[in-house]
């Protein structure tokens, strides 16, 4: 193992800057959606839980009474004192056809009170599919598309695909959106010039000119055809090669309404395969990407940022085991315009350094504490303003986390692993906010790597990686504290009653046992006919906090490939947090999470065992116009 002990905190002009940022510049407040109390009735064998939403706006001291309506029409009142340690009600014997409500007070004055809802007949929520034949669903994504404080889901729906590295014909990506009732909204197809695979279609969806509804966006081609019926370019174009590879014609970047789906601007995607030519040669290609035949030029990963630290922005990118293109762009006021571009191979001989640091996926967190996002794209990292704050040069790897890993020491981390490393870095935590390794351990080439908190007898996360040579659980600083590791290293989710995260692999649950170190499963999807996407990416359609407290939903697909389900915990918890959805690290974390190699989302805070209350959110929530009248 490498570590690196002369990490310091307050010894630099840059970190000087940020703590200086972080005590004495009031920072602006984030545009984010608003959100309604999600109540929501999940049953089990010996009762039914409530859990409700406890909002990134709401006074400290809120509290919270809850009713029942009986299906008789009499209304009841549960507790006798206000809920405040908790975001959730046990209902031992609940009453068939009662619906529940909640109502938020603060200084004994009412601030606002749910609408009744009727508890979930099954432990899970069902929502029938349209599923076109042939297809099944996979990646999903959330945003409150519709403008009423729920939200609804977007699927992108995946027929036959391939890997870049693999020539063949695909089927057309497919994109679906449903209300959490089961309503079908629309369906956008890309047409057969967006080819199918992980690393093709990257959808953000999020509400991105804050009115209150949630657009999407993602790069489209001739052919593409709208929510609402129309084409985008010629509907007759076919510029797929002898292998299936699409290597010419236009490249589009769409904002679609996310009500309707509709196509509401189009422009050329930034950058094309080549800077000269829309129909480049293979050895145009090569000279530019590294290969000629469509791998390294294929290569897209998205992200929705705060640029400015106040309205969301999209980013979009090409590139990253050789020439890496980041793109930003801003949807507002019926405009979708630049706001920066960085090109690694841009003719500035300092941009080199930045080519070839991709992963298979991004974070976005603000990591000099300014108020303003940085892209973390994986071992390089762009200031909010496009610029290149540091380039590790530990190049490309398959898994990264970025969140307060260790809360001992001042700022953000990144634990990353990287294939084929041509140093002693294979597994390591670094500084996020100067590239900084602490610690690390070799390895000739790590596929898999997760940090999370599993143990309470150690602060702050947990961290282990499969790859040759590793074995073992490591703390956060480094150190080996059992010669054991969980079951899986791939997803991760909040389901129990206590502060330490549990292993999402596939549709499965599993708790570390951190006494007899080993791991147990406490939910199985098989259990309820759940498939898995993605193959060895072995993950959910999402798993992201969308319904009742803080705590994480699962959603994932049915076997016959006609319903997604929607599993929220049925166990109590004694903790109250805000809604993970209120954290900006944490909501951008879940518009990214279908992107490429899918990653679990973190927050900007450590939230674990021993964890400090974390500190109130500066955002400012958009209403939608009929909260306050046109």
């Amino acid at each position: 193992m490498t570590i690196n002990k002369s990490r310091i905190i307050l010894g630099s002009a840059i970190t000087c800057i940020v703590l200086l940022a972080q005590t004495n510049i009031s920072l602006g407040q984030r545009q984010m959606e608003f959100l309604e109390r999600g109540l929501v009735g999940v049953p089990s064998e010996d009762g039914m839980l409530l859990s409700w939403r406890m909002l990134g706006t709401d006074p400290d001291q809120v509290g919270f009474h809850v009713f029942e309506q009986t299906a008789s029409g009499e209304t009841k009142q549960l507790n006798d004192e206000l809920v405040t340690k908790s975001t959730n009600y046990w209902v031992a014997n609940p009453e068939k056809g009662s619906a529940y409500m909640v109502k938020a007070y603060s200084g004994g004055k009412l601030q606002d009170e749910s609408d009744p809802v009727l508890p979930w007949e099954k432990p899970y929520l069902s929502i029938p599919l349209k599923t076109p034949e042939g297809y099944t669903p996979n990646d999903a994504s959330v945003g409150d598309l519709t403008g009423d404080g729920r939200y609804e889901i977007v699927i992108h729906m995946t027929g036959k695909g391939h890997d870049n590295s693999h020539k063949g014909f695909t089927d057309e990506p497919i994109l679906h959106a449903y209300t959490l009732e089961g309503e079908f909204l629309w369906e956008i197809n890309l047409g057969r010039n967006i080819r199918e695979g992980a690393h093709y279609t990257q959808f953000m969806v999020y509400d991105l000119d804050g009115d209150g509804k949630a657009e999407l966006a993602c790069k489209t081609a001739d052919g593409t055809r709208d929510g609402a019926g129309q084409v985008i370019g010629d509907a007759a174009a076919d510029h797929r090669n002898e292998d299936g590879y699409i290597l010419k014609g236009p490249e589009f970047l769409t904002v679609f309404n996310g009500e309707i789906g509709a196509a509401m601007a189009t422009v050329d995607y930034v950058p094309g395969r080549h800077p000269e030519t829309q129909n480049p040669s293979p050895d145009q290609m090569n000279k530019v990407w590294g290969d000629g035949y469509g791998n390294r030029l294929d290569r897209f990963l998205a992200g929705i940022a705060y640029l400015d630290g106040e309205r969301p922005s999209l980013i979009m990118s090409r590139g990253y085991y050789t020439r890496t293109v980041i793109a930003a762009w801003n949807w507002r006021d019926g405009e979708l315009t630049q706001e920066w571009v960085f090109d690694s191979h841009d003719g500035n001989p300092e941009h080199l350094t930045y080519a070839g640091q991709g992963f298979h996926s991004l974070s976005i967190a603000d990591v000099d504490g300014d108020g303003k996002d940085e892209i973390i794209f994986g071992s390089m990292v762009l200031d909010n303003d496009g610029t290149g704050l540091y380039s590790s040069g530990l190049g490309h790897g398959d898994a990264m986390h970025v969140s307060n890993i260790d809360p001992s020491i001042q700022g953000l981390e990144v634990f990353g692993i990287h294939e084929r490393a041509q140093h002693p870095h294979a597994a390591n935590l670094r500084d996020a906010l100067t590239g900084e390794v602490l610690w690390s351990y070799p390895s000739e080439d790590v596929g898999r790597g997760l940090s999370i908190d599993i143990d309470p007898r150690h602060e702050g996360h947990e961290c282990w990686a499969l790859g040759e040579g590793l074995s073992g659980l490591w703390n956060v600083k480094g150190e080996e504290i059992s010669s054991q590791r969980p079951s899986s290293c791939n997803m991760a989710i909040w389901w129990d009653g206590d502060l330490l995260r549990e292993l999402l692999d596939g549709v499965n649950i599993d708790k570390w046992d951190y006494e007899q170190e080993t791991s147990r499963r406490i939910f199985s999807g098989e259990d309820f006919q759940l498939l898995k996407n993605n193959g060895t990416k072995s993950n959910p359609c999402l798993s992201a906090d969308i319904l009742g407290d803080w705590r994480e939903e699962l959603l994932a697909r049915t076997e016959d490939g006609k319903e997604l389900r929607i599993f929220s915990t049925p166990l109590p918890t004694d903790h109250r947090l805000y809604t993970l959805m209120h954290n900006p690290h944490y909501r951008l974390s879940i518009a990214w999470q279908n992107v490429a190699y899918n990653q679990p989302p973190h927050t900007d805070y450590f939230l674990g065992a021993g964890m400090e209350k974390p500190a109130k959110p500066k955002i400012r929530l958009v209403q939608w116009d009929k909260r306050f009248g046109d």
